[in-house]
């Protein structure tokens, strides 16, 4: 028998100086993150190891919707350590019992699976609309419709529902039975959509497919096909739930009701949470053994997304978002209008926008991210084309404002760096 020695972990490496070269020498190279490291946030404020300040836009993409170290999450997050962090799914807690019923009170949901991230719940809902079909129709539904473009998680199911074939690369064979429609094309849905046909996914606003929106007609088309055809309609709110569009979910503001709506990223503001929404009727086929997650319903991620609701779920603050989200609009309008030959359009909801780049700087949206990101300001992309904005819901005019002038400032170097 073979034994491996190792070496032991001393107390010193809890606080071990790490630095950007640490990340390089240690971690799986499947990200490629900034040189700084940050170390503190307050609001949309962060510092890295240096002390340098920056004003953040990214919201960790889409999650930190209450900006990070939101007051009143710190002190429920340590009220709960202090009290009970995990149990097996063989228990339940107070804390998950009080989240499931503030979402399906907000919601036109009956029931709730809680995991840990938007893949999880994605892959929940696959799940369970393939579950429910193959009962109600002896095996013969099975298929997924979703849209070209869409992104639903990095699972190898989920990554294969979504519709970017980069991200697939190099994990065939792939699960089969999901097809690819083009987005906003209700012709084509028609098309798709035939009696075998268990689910049909889409994102209200694609997020990482070009921060592309929905028209009303479109989802409202899927659901009469859906109901038609006997098919689910499923909503991936992962990026644009709880509040990101100025409603709750942004279903609501369409008007448009799913089967099943998947939720995370800002339900938990950065701590690790997922939900799947359902009615009583299609979950019922999620019976006792045929699902689960080990952290799903842990009462730390229950308890701060609890407070997240309480604070985001009020009629005032959701009407601020879509304030500000105007207002956001506004600054990305005056960038086309100043610099037409570098931006070309801007689209979104509420406070996820985006900024298309013209023509003769297509494919350059990185660079330009990188150069804000050098002049102070944190922002995002949605593919080499398009800059993405999705500050905390909690911004103020005049961080608006001072990320405009940032943009701004940037985009009049930018623009002379025509490659």
């Amino acid at each position: 028998m073979t034994t491996v020695s190792h070496a032991s972990t001393p107390a010193s490496a809890l606080n071990a100086p790490v630095t950007r070269a640490t990340f390089d020498e240690v971690i799986v190279p499947s990200y490629a993150p900034a040189q700084m490291v940050l170390v503190r946030g307050a609001g949309l404020d962060v510092w890295d190891q240096n002390g340098r300040q920056f004003l953040d836009f990214t919201s960790g993409i889409a999650v930190n919707s209450l900006g990070h170290a939101h007051p009143q999450l710190v002190a429920a997050l340590t009220e709960q350590a202090g009290k009970l962090w995990h149990l097996s799914n063989a228990y339940t807690n107070e804390p998950v019992l009080r989240l499931g019923k503030a979402l399906t009170d907000a919601t036109f949901a009956e029931r709730v699976f809680f995991c840990n991230s938007g893949a999880e719940a994605n892959e929940a809902a696959f799940k369970l609309a393939r579950k429910y079909a193959h009962k109600k129709s002896e095996g013969k539904k099975f298929r997924i419709i979703a849209a070209l473009n869409s992104f639903h998680g990095r699972t190898l199911f989920t990554v294969s529902v979504g519709g970017q074939p980069k991200y697939t690369e190099g994990f065939a064979p792939l699960p089969g039975g999901i097809d690819h429609i083009p987005y906003n094309d209700l012709e084509a849905a028609r098309a798709a959509i035939g009696d075998d046909v268990c689910a049909v996914v889409v994102e209200p606003v694609q997020g990482e497919g070009g921060v592309l929106p929905a028209t009303k007609e479109y989802l409202q088309g899927l659901r009469d096909i859906c109901n038609e055809k006997g098919a689910l309609l499923i909503f991936d709110e992962v990026q644009t739930g709880v509040g990101r569009t100025g409603h709750l979910y942004a279903y609501q503001g369409y008007g448009v009701t799913p089967d099943i709506l998947t939720t995370a990223k800002a339900l938990g503001n950065g701590f690790p949470i997922g939900a799947m929404l359902t009615t009583a009727a299609i979950g019922a086929e999620l019976n006792i053994g045929s699902h689960g997650t080990t952290y799903g319903g842990n009462p730390l991620a229950a308890t701060v997304a609890l407070n997240v609701l309480a604070i985001i779920n009020q009629d005032s603050f959701l009407a601020r978002v879509r304030e500000a989200g105007e207002k956001m609009h506004a600054v990305l309008q005056s960038l086309i209008d100043a610099f037409p030959q570098v931006f070309s359009a801007t689209r979104g909801a509420g406070l996820l926008r985006g900024l298309l780049m013209a023509p003769d700087f297509k494919g350059r949206s990185k660079d330009f991210q990188k150069a804000c990101e050098a002049n102070g300001l944190m922002i995002l992309i949605a593919g080499p084309d398009v800059v993405r904005v999705a500050p905390a819901l909690t911004v103020s005019d005049e961080q608006i404002a001072q990320a405009s002038k940032i943009m701004h400032d940037t985009a009049a170097v930018f623009a002379q760096d025509k490659k």
